[in-house]
């Protein structure tokens, strides 16, 4: 049976038949789920049979060290770090076969004067760059030494009180601190002094063909010619080589102008002077290419996680939430008067959940135009970049603890790179409650998209058309990559729990998802990034601009979420649940 479909305008379609079994090989959706699920697989094959050498011998006597330790003083002792820190080097994707797979997906690397530095290096110059680096190396592997030392010399201070007296734990917990920031100073400066030649060049190409081949599968039983999609799509990815190049400026790094901030900043360049050329058009597959990333990323949010943070953070992530969505939206019809609902929600829904992840939900949930998802993203972008920067130098600033500024970052910052960057400026800490807090919110995701359909189908609709809609018709709204997204998460954090943390941390976190599938994601965002800026004319995009509108609303309703997060943290983290934030 064929489907009815009503043409409301020009970007929205309303469903009015029934779904058919077709749907799951001739819909985008469906299709950006089993290629998603493709590639999840693909990695448990690779990485799950091949653990590394001697993993559990270095568990078994890490975890008798950390309990003893735990046991013995009321904070995390420098020994019990150590132990935790043996753990942790034992990495899946630091095995031959797993840098060769990375180095076939790698990006361009990072430069300062030379682009062509990003894409190919020498043995010569590596030896260069090892010799200029090499003191600083060595100053602060000196730094880190002293700060052992100094630890230690305050942690025995502590244990000779039989750690009874809180001012000299507190004081040995701030110098095992900076002994840990000092290791971290010490690993970077000795990776920076251990450059090594490379070429990353032949590796993108083949890439380029294998994930142009990859997003063809879906183009074919989509009905798209395939031929023209991969003639475009070397476009759309030598757009992201080069977004990646420019991220990886060191100016540009140091100030958070990250991919996909230049892929749509250089894509609209195109797009508004010279133009889009017609032959790249049917590579701009954005939404295909974007929801195919969500899925992979639904496999990065483990429940084991969301709970080890504890309620809390649950509370900051999914109570504030809600709350600032409803309200920026209500903000925007009621005060701001903003003519189109669907901008409102997709700016509402980027700048209170995660940003462009729901707005790609979001506007698929409403059938937003993707003139005003480009808008949603724009905006969401630009503060991102500024929050990641000022919100740090603030929380320093104004001596807040780590903990409750690591919470607000969290639950405010778009961007979950950007949030794990303004935490490691601040503390391990910062960046462990700032990530983890993140994490929590983006399982809102699937929970705004539905909720979404559900208001736009019954309420907004109706009363805009005059016509009733059905129940039936929120199935057809759902954007149904989100069930790969929510299963994807289930599944891993399963598998997680079933393995147990350990070799959860090893085999998946920093094996299939760190070593294979983020950085497909990271690609496949890149991707819808570039196209997002081909795509956009800015001619399209000025009536959206009317009254300064959209700009009021992201600043209202991000001050609103500020205000909100921070007293939540504070609330949660420092009155309600003290002995979790204690135990962090």
């Amino acid at each position: 049976m064929a489907e009815a479909k009503t043409q409301v305008d020009s970007n929205i379609v309303v469903d009015t038949g029934q779904s058919k079994w077709s749907d799951l090989w001739l819909k985008e959706d469906y299709w950006a789920i089993w290629l998603g699920f493709s590639l999840l697989i693909a990695g448990l094959i690779i990485f799950m049979p091949r653990p590394p050498a001697n993993m559990h011998e270095v568990f078994d006597k890490s975890n008798a060290i950390m309990e003893q330790e735990a046991a013995k003083a009321p904070f995390k002792t420098l020994e019990f770090f150590e132990a935790q820190d043996a753990k942790e080097k034992v990495r899946a994707r630091n095995q031959s076969f797993a840098k060769k797979i990375a180095g076939f997906m790698d990006k361009p690397k990072g430069w300062t004067s030379n682009p062509l530095d990003a894409l190919y290096r020498t043995q010569p110059q590596a030896d260069a760059i090892n010799v200029k680096k090499a003191p600083a190396a060595e100053k602060a592997a000196a730094a880190a030494v002293e700060a052992r030392a100094t630890a230690l010399a305050a942690q025995d201070i502590a244990a000779a009180a039989g750690f009874a007296n809180a001012s000299l734990n507190a004081t040995a917990e701030t110098e095992i601190d900076q002994w840990r920031r000092a290791n971290a100073k010490a690993s970077s400066a000795k990776s920076k002094a251990n450059a090594k030649p490379y070429n990353v060049i032949p590796g993108l190409l083949g890439f380029m063909v294998v994930s142009g081949l990859f997003f063809s599968i879906g183009i074919h039983f989509m009905g798209g010619d395939v031929k023209k999609f991969l003639i475009g799509f070397t476009a759309v990815f030598a757009l992201s080589v080069f977004a990646y190049l420019m991220a990886g400026q060191a100016t540009a790094k140091h100030y958070g102008f990250g991919y996909a901030a230049w892929a749509i900043f250089l894509g609209m360049l195109i797009a508004n002077t010279v133009g889009t050329p017609d032959w790249v058009k049917p590579a701009l597959q954005v939404e295909f290419f974007i929801k195919t990333g969500l899925v992979l990323l639904g496999g990065e949010i483990l429940f084991n996680k969301i709970v080890a943070i504890g309620v809390p953070g649950i509370f900051v992530a999914w109570f504030v939430t809600p709350v600032v969505l409803i309200t920026t939206f209500w903000f925007g019809q009621k005060v701001l008067k903003i003519e189109s609902k669907t901008l409102n929600m997709v700016i509402s829904s980027d700048m209170s959940v995660c940003g462009t992840s729901a707005a790609i939900a979001a506007a698929a949930a409403c059938r937003a135009k993707k003139e005003e998802l480009t808008l949603a993203i724009g905006l969401s972008l630009v503060f991102t970049s500024i929050m990641m920067i000022v919100m740090p130098a603030i929380i320093k600033a104004t001596g807040m603890p780590y903990i409750l500024g690591g919470a607000w970052m969290g639950g405010t910052i778009d961007a979950t790179g950007a949030v794990a960057a303004a935490g490691a400026f601040l503390s391990e800490k910062a960046l462990y409650v700032a990530a983890t807090i993140k994490m929590i919110q983006n399982v809102l995701i699937g929970v705004t998209a539905f909720g979404i359909a559900v208001y736009w189908t019954m309420k907004v609709e109706p009363k805009e058309t005059g016509n009733k809609v059905g129940w039936m018709e929120i199935w057809h709204r759902f954007p149904k990559f989100v069930l790969g997204f929510l299963a994807a998460s289930v599944f891993f954090s399963f598998l997680y729990t079933k393995i147990g943390p350990d070799a959860g941390f090893t085999m998946i976190d920093n094996g299939v998802l760190r070593g294979f599938t983020r950085i497909c994601r990271d690609w496949f965002f890149c991707f819808s990034f570039a196209a997002i800026g081909l795509a956009t004319n800015f001619r399209e995009l000025a009536p959206y601009f009317k009254g300064g509108k959209p700009f009021i609303l992201y600043v209202c309703g991000q001050s609103l979420n500020l205000v909100l997060t921070l007293t939540m943290a504070y609330i949660m983290f420092y009155l309600v649940f003290p002995e979790i934030t204690a135990a962090i």
